[in-house]
């Protein structure tokens, strides 16, 4: 009995931990970006340096209002020149461009499906015979890696519960097995470490597995 309801406890407050302990790092790596600016700044005016809960609340607000900056610059021709030459920037930085030519390749596929990569999901035998997981097809032709790879996919496989890192295995053409899946319903069933399980409409919609 006791250990019944040590385990019904578990598993009622692991989500809220988990939540909380995602926001906590979030916001202390805000405070962490903000801190020195704004102490220096305090200093400079002599008054006191802000509090945690400032800086907290300093950092959300600097954060949201960049992200809106950044999408309005998007929005016109100046501001799209001006991060054409940033981009630029970063991708001749020796070591930086590595990580930030990546990074944003994949970020962009995900998020519109450049050349039709990462729309398609499909299920693939990895990592060893006997387990099998979803991934996204990144392209379907390997012949510039292996000869003879133009029968092969390369699929990118997310890993939980962050799909930005993962890996990329090249797979024979025949042992990919579509999936009738959105891209929107793989991309949370790995976030969500497998919990959320998809519906299998094709519609987007998901199903929260039933409480025992």
């Amino acid at each position: 009995m006791i250990r019944k309801y040590l385990l019904a406890g578990l598993f009622t407050l692991l989500p809220l931990v988990v939540t909380l302990w995602i926001l906590k790092g979030i916001f202390t790596a805000l405070v962490g970006v903000f801190r020195e600016p704004l102490t220096w700044v305090a200093h400079q005016v002599h008054v006191p340096d802000p509090p945690t809960w400032a800086l907290a609340l300093f950092s959300a607000l600097a954060t949201v209002l960049l992200l809106l900056g950044v999408g309005a610059l998007m929005g016109n021709f100046i501001g799209r020149q001006l991060l054409t030459w940033l981009d630029e920037l970063m991708m001749s930085l020796p070591v930086v461009k590595t990580v930030y030519g990546a990074t944003r390749q994949l970020m962009g596929a995900i998020q519109s499906g450049q050349g039709g990569s990462f729309k398609e999901v499909v299920v693939v035998e990895w990592p060893h015979p006997g387990s099998f997981t979803l991934g996204f097809v990144a392209s379907r032709d390997c012949s510039w890696a292996i000869p003879g790879g133009q029968g092969m996919v390369a699929v990118y496989v997310p890993t939980a519960p962050n799909p930005t890192s993962g890996y990329v295995v090249m797979v024979e053409a025949s042992k990919v097995k579509p999936a009738d899946l959105s891209a929107d319903q793989a991309l949370t069933w790995a976030i969500s470490g497998g919990v959320v399980t998809p519906a299998r409409t094709g519609t987007g919609s998901f199903r929260m597995p039933e409480k025992p």
